[in-house]
């Protein structure tokens, strides 16, 4: 029986899809392995992609847009996107520091899943996974527009304040239809915005989008 998983692939094997998730942290059966074989598949798929989208790119240009669509920012990005953080088995001590927002975790389980999807159906199911998660990417020669986490952490990096913080205020709903309430806050500049959403990066984004308004007001009147 298939197992619904991540990115569009039904797994027929729950435990690939669960080693994939699951940090060197939480267990010493993690998704180490699957990483370093993810990697290779995505590079190799990415390279497809641009090598058939840019006809008139030279070497170097398809190299650095590869690299700039498969570094680990822009992997992290797409993991957020598909609530891959949410779904990680993480140890005690990454929990506590957040490790579910961390861009080389994401980024790496993101890897991880790819080269399960690789295992679990083969060449062509994993290929064509990641065609169709790259190929609008690919075709416009940029990469994925940065979230607003990414945005106001940026914002505030620039201009030498602390970073954002999150806390998670409240989980409510049934099991199958969770409710995340999210409190983002900038404790120097005393602003603050809660989101709420089905998931916590969801929340957390909606926060994020929030704080990241009144700022670019408060400092677009300096």
């Amino acid at each position: 029986m298939a197992i619904d998983g991540l990115l569009g692939h039904s797994f027929a094997s729950a435990a690939l899809l669960d080693q994939a998730l699951t940090h060197r942290s939480a267990s010493h059966l993690n998704n180490e392995r699957l990483e370093f074989l993810g990697d290779a598949l995505l590079n190799l798929f990415v390279a497809e992609l641009v090598y058939e989208h840019h006809p008139r790119a030279d070497e170097g240009e398809m190299t650095r847009l590869r690299a700039a669509l498969v570094n680990g920012g822009a992997l992290a990005e797409i993991a957020r996107a598909h609530d891959i953080g949410d779904r990680l088995h993480l140890g005690g001590g990454e929990l506590k520091s957040g490790g579910f927002r961390r861009d080389s975790i994401l980024a790496d389980a993101f890897e991880a899943v790819i080269a399960a999807i690789y295992a679990d159906a083969g060449w062509a199911a994993c290929r064509d996974v990641v065609r169709r998660l790259f190929v609008d990417q690919v075709s416009a020669g940029a990469h994925t527009p940065k979230d607003a986490k990414t945005q106001l952490q940026e914002l505030l990096q620039g201009r030498n304040f602390a970073l954002p913080a999150y806390e998670l205020m409240v989980v409510s709903g049934e099991e199958h239809a969770r409710r995340f309430d999210v409190r983002c806050y900038v404790e120097t500049l005393h602003i603050e915005a809660t989101g709420s959403g089905s998931s916590r990066r969801a929340a957390e984004q909606l926060a994020a989008e929030q704080v990241l308004v009144e700022l670019k007001a408060k400092f677009n009147g300096r």
